[in-house]
Order: C-alpha cells, then sequence, then structure tokens
C-alpha cells in the first residue's frame, strides 16, 4: 500500500515539499510498465484485497514517474469543515460551512494540498494534463475564502505516495484498478458516490470487481 506516514515514501514522496518530480526515464526496467502509465488516472481501490484506510478509495494520481508516484484520495472527507480550517489560518471564510476538508492520505497530514481547475497563477502549483492542477500555497486559500478562487475544487491535509516500482507492483498485485480521471467526478459525484462512478467509466460494479483480478 501508499507509504505510511512513518514510513519512507522514497524519493517522489520527499520532493512532494515543493510539488515537483524529476522527470525520469521513459521506461520503469523492472515492471516492464510505462513509468508514466498512470499519472491523471484514478486508482481505485479493489475490493477485497485493500484493506485499511485505503479501503473503498479513489485515489487521483498527480505525478507518476520512475522515482515513484503521488496522489490525493478523494472520497475519504474528514470531521474538518473548509471554513474551519481556514478560520485557523486566520483566512476570511465565505464558503459553504458543509464543505469537508478531505483525508488526502497518510503523509504530510498536517499540510494542505488543494486539487483544482487549473485556473488562476498561484505561488506554488503542479500543473497536470487534462486542465487540473494542485497547489499548496496560502494565496490559493486566501483566494477560496474570500470568494476568487478556481471554478472547482477539493481541498486535502496529505497525500499519498509510492517509493520506487511500489505503484507498479501493488498492480501487479492486482490491488488497484485503473482509469483516466474525470473532472465530474472529482467535483460534481456525491462522495459516497465517487468510487461506483469511477468504476463506471470502465462498465464494471462493485459486485462485478469482488475477487477479480487486473487492471485497466
Amino acid at each position: 500500500m501508499p507509504a505510511a506516514a512513518t514510513g519512507s515514501p522514497g524519493a517522489a514522496a520527499r520532493s512532494i515539499g515543493v510539488i515537483h518530480l524529476p522527470r525520469a526515464p521513459a521506461w520503469v526496467d523492472n515492471w516492464g510498465m510505462d513509468a508514466t502509465q498512470f499519472k491523471n488516472q484514478f486508482l481505485l481501490a479493489m475490493p477485497g484485497r485493500v484493506e485499511g484506510e485505503f479501503a473503498d478509495s479513489v485515489t487521483f494520481v498527480a505525478e507518476h514517474n520512475a522515482d515513484g508516484a503521488m496522489g490525493l484520495v478523494i472520497n475519504k472527507p474528514s470531521d474538518l469543515a473548509v471554513a474551519d480550517m481556514l478560520s485557523q489560518l486566520d483566512i476570511e471564510a465565505h464558503v459553504a460551512r458543509d464543505m469537508p476538508v478531505y483525508w488526502g492520505g497518510p503523509i504530510q497530514t498536517e499540510r494542505g494540498f488543494v486539487l483544482h481547475r487549473d485556473e488562476g497563477d498561484w505561488e506554488s502549483s503542479l500543473h497536470i494534463d487534462g486542465g487540473l492542477a494542485i497547489t499548496t500555497s496560502r494565496d490559493i486559500l486566501e483566494a477560496i475564502g474570500n470568494g476568487f478562487g478556481p471554478s472547482a475544487f477539493l481541498i486535502t491535509l496529505g497525500y499519498a505516495g509510492w517509493g520506487e516500482g511500489q505503484l507498479e507492483q501493488e498492480m501487479l498485485a492486482n490491488s488497484w484498478l485503473s482509469t483516466p480521471a474525470d473532472q465530474s467526478i472529482i467535483f460534481e459525484s456525491p462522495v459516497e458516490r465517487r468510487w461506483a462512478d469511477a468504476a463506471g467509466l470502465l462498465g464494471v460494479s462493485a459486485h462485478q470487481l469482488s475477487g477479480l483480478a487486473g487492471h485497466a
């Protein structure tokens, strides 16, 4: 499973401090998979194969190269509201009171990550193919609090990280199902429907996947 907060997330995870991963060779020799194969993909935890905090999770993979991968879990709301988080940071909070902060993964859970449509010019962003970005700088939180942020966003605390070859190994072990990411699922699907809606992109259901192996 992805590296835990106390584990060693590898070079990829360590470099997330500045939301940048170095470019890597085109192929991961150990696994025979494209080193960017799962970037901009959803990873769906396979029923019966992934347990604990990642069970039933949908993770958006923001970066993947030969050094590892990082992503944000998009369907695990925490008990913390965005309005309360902004208030704790002394930022005005003109946002819906019921908007949750999500558990993004077990690494750097004290740090906020904003997954959003690639709009605006922010101090520290990772731009992702398909019109998405992840920003970690305070300026986007201030804009969100004042009603001038991106048109669609999701805030997490923490992220999921995989060391060199780890995600490839987990895919070969049939821990995850992968499908191209869809913004409507991130920003519009009810949180309790995101796993099913993402699986629906492949025309399958949780019942059909139970006990099945393989990945898309």
